[in-house]
């Protein structure tokens, strides 16, 4: 089972929901995020993601973030 796929399952068991859902809400808060920021310093820092589109799926979040900890 790949690590993506355990961080989904952990979190929907924790919160007693589908990874579906779990999934859904993690893109909206992205989507959010990427949409309605206007706050400059985080309008650059989210430029960092690497992502395909204007914003990044879940998977390319966490890929980026779990780097970011890992350099930590």
């Amino acid at each position: 089972m790949s690590s993506m796929r355990r961080i989904y399952r952990k979190i929907a068991k924790e919160h007693g929901i589908s990874v579906k859902e779990v999934k859904a809400e993690m893109q909206a808060a992205l989507n959010a995020a990427y949409q309605h920021s206007r706050d400059p310093v985080m309008a650059a820092n989210q430029q960092h993601v690497p992502k395909k589109g204007e914003i990044p799926t879940v998977e390319e979040f966490i890929r980026y973030a779990s780097g970011q900890i890992r350099k930590s």
